[in-house]
């Protein structure tokens, strides 16, 4: 049996596993064993699944032999523990859910099973997906493999930085505001945010409604499309699922840049931008221009600047009303020593909760209090379908906007832990996208301070393959994609 190269993305397994050169079960005990031994240094994952992985590993060699079986057949997965999971614990980085185990699987879960992939663990998040750092967390920060003194972003940090590290080569995660994009950023690798409702959301621990969508991680576009694949498409468990067919996202690759309409909106590169993520991000728009793309630095989103305001309106406010629910009656947490129910209710929600999910709570609670709603709430809902319009309006004009991904490199941990605002600013590029209800991806395009930069590209709704052909493209031409940070474990 061949050495098992775990730096090898999802593609180059699945090639090797077809062709005999080790088996599933022997890639999963490899991945398992490294991850543990990576774990002490990044604490990327919550709890492991050890017995479940064999499982499926031992399935997926059984159906390869059988000819059987899709491009993640036998290919180790991380999956962000905010996605259900049957019989697996579920904790959503929370006390409220520390020993929660779901008698059912997500809808994504059950199709990252009937894919044949092969979960290893559940990932490391910011509580309730709360933050953008992943300290956050009731189970200690994860920390960024390229540097351990800094963060990874979030709130899927787990998910980024197990990818990042060579841990898993894919990983599921969530984006309600930035998190898969933002820690895709500040751990060098791909993250993607499908379109709102191209993904089913059934089974996903709710944060905001009407932002959450999940997606994948991957150290390249020819992975993300296929974890993508596996998971998309329409659910009749989710009201919100979009009813249309799952398309082949990989149906641009081989295009090249040759063509494409890239818009450089000036509103995304002002002030607050550090000068070496704009210097990367430069260098890389005269690396599509000089490989064919057309560059249109005219295109404009004035109301995407208000972006960050109504997020912190909306998503507070649905998350005030989705967390409603744990109240220490049903399941999860429960403080049962107080005066009467009301206190022990009240006590239940201050201990079971973290700071940053009470702020969050309280600010919603705020916004959708009575006096306030219209003044908030409703407003913020304005000037989101204004938001809306202003990217379909520059989308008519290009194929794919370009922007940074995030402001800045990854910050070093507990440097904004005290400041819920500059913290807040992390997703100040991402956040627009997410109230627009467009797909978003980020991919490495350079370092500065040695850390990695990230450039997001976004697209039509329902047009991923747009994005993840561009994203191909540029990985054609350059290597960033292919840079590792130094070993772990």
């Amino acid at each position: 049996m061949a050495t098992i190269d775990l730096g090898r993305t999802a593609h180059e397994h699945a090639a090797a596993l077809r062709a005999g050169e080790y088996s599933a079960r022997a890639l999963a005990e490899a991945t398992l064993a490294r991850v543990r031994a990576q774990d002490g240094d990044l604490n990327a994952y919550i709890t492991f699944t050890d017995e479940l992985a064999l499982q499926q590993a031992d399935a997926a060699d059984a159906a390869l032999r059988a000819g059987q079986g899709g491009p993640l057949t036998g290919i180790p997965v991380g999956v962000k523990d905010l996605i259900g999971t049957k019989g697996v614990r579920t904790t959503a980085a929370s006390k409220m859910l520390g020993n929660f185990i779901p008698p059912y699987d997500a809808t994504v879960a059950q199709r990252l099973n009937a894919s044949g992939a092969v979960t290893i663990g559940k990932t490391n998040l910011d509580e309730f997906a709360m933050g953008s750092s992943t300290e956050h967390s009731a189970f200690g920060p994860t920390k960024n493999p390229w540097d351990l003194t800094r963060v990874p972003g979030g709130s899927s940090g787990g998910s980024a930085a197990t990818v990042a590290a060579r841990g898993v080569p894919i990983a599921l995660g969530t984006d309600t505001g930035g998190s898969i994009r933002q820690p895709a950023a500040l751990c060098g690798i791909l993250g993607l945010k499908p379109t709102y409702g191209r993904v089913s959301r059934w089974g996903v621990v709710a944060f905001a409604s009407s932002l959450d969508q999940v997606g994948p991680f991957a150290r390249d576009a020819e992975d993300a499309a296929a974890l993508l694949g596996a998971v998309a498409g329409h659910d009749p468990m989710d009201s919100t699922s979009a009813p249309l067919p799952v398309p082949d996202f990989t149906e641009r690759f081989g295009r090249g840049l040759d063509g494409l309409r890239v818009g450089v909106p000036s509103d995304f590169f002002g002030e607050g931008l550090e000068d070496g993520v704009r210097e990367a991000l430069e260098r890389s728009i005269d690396v599509l221009a000089a490989n064919g793309a057309v560059i249109n630095r005219d295109i404009t989103l004035p109301t995407a600047q208000a972006g960050l305001t109504v997020y912190y309106i909306i998503a507070p406010s649905e998350a005030s009303a989705n967390l409603a629910r744990y109240d220490g009656v049903k399941y999860g947490y429960s403080y049962l020593d107080g005066r009467n129910a009301e206190d022990e209710m009240s006590q239940t929600r201050g201990r079971g909760f973290g700071a940053e999910v009470k702020r969050r709570i309280m600010l919603g609670t705020y916004a959708l209090s009575a006096g306030y709603y219209d003044a908030y709430y409703l407003k913020a809902q304005k000037v989101r379908t204004l938001i809306r319009r202003e990217f379909d309006a520059a989308l008519e004009q290009v194929d794919v906007i370009l922007t940074p991904t995030s402001p800045n490199v990854a910050f070093r941990l507990n440097e904004k832990l005290d400041d819920p605002l500059a913290m807040y600013l992390n997703d100040l590029y991402t956040i627009p996208v997410n109230i627009a209800g467009n797909p978003g991806v980020s991919l490495p395009c350079g370092f500065s301070e040695g850390l990695p930069v990230g450039m997001q590209l976004i697209g039509r709704m329902f047009e991923e393959s747009t994005l993840l052909g561009a994203a191909r493209g540029f990985e054609g031409v350059t290597d960033w994609h292919r840079q590792a940070p130094p070993e772990r474990g």
